[in-house]
């Protein structure tokens, strides 16, 4: 077994034991136990790291710091709803629903002369 420098969930750079692809497959029981004592253990092949197993603490703070890519679209989307509860959007929605095809035919001509 050797040592691999790399970085962990909270950006610092650490050795980490390297373990061989072939000796993780024949005692991954092993392998579990140093994720679960020291974080994180590298797997290589050929001497090449290829993998790491991450204890699940490990895990959960690199997780952490990832941001949340639906937070912006959520809040989006939630301004949006809000304002379709308000009395001129529900009376907008309500008037369309009841518009006929010929009404809604002069509306959508109009609103694109506007946009040019």
């Amino acid at each position: 077994m050797s040592a691999l420098t790399i970085r962990n969930s909270r950006g610092l750079v650490v050795d980490v034991e390297a373990i061989s692809a072939t000796e993780a497959k024949n005692a991954f029981g092993a392998v579990l136990e140093k994720a679960a004592s020291y974080g994180i253990v590298a797997i290589t092949k050929r001497d090449k790291a290829r993998a790491v197993v991450l204890s699940i603490e490990e895990f959960e703070a690199l997780m952490a710091r990832v941001p949340d890519p639906l937070g912006s679209l959520r809040a989006e989307f939630d301004a949006l709803v809000t304002g379709m509860q308000k009395r001129p959007a529900r009376a907008a929605g309500r008037a369309l629903f009841k518009a006929t095809p010929a009404e809604l035919g002069r509306v959508a001509k109009a609103g694109a002369r506007k946009r040019g």
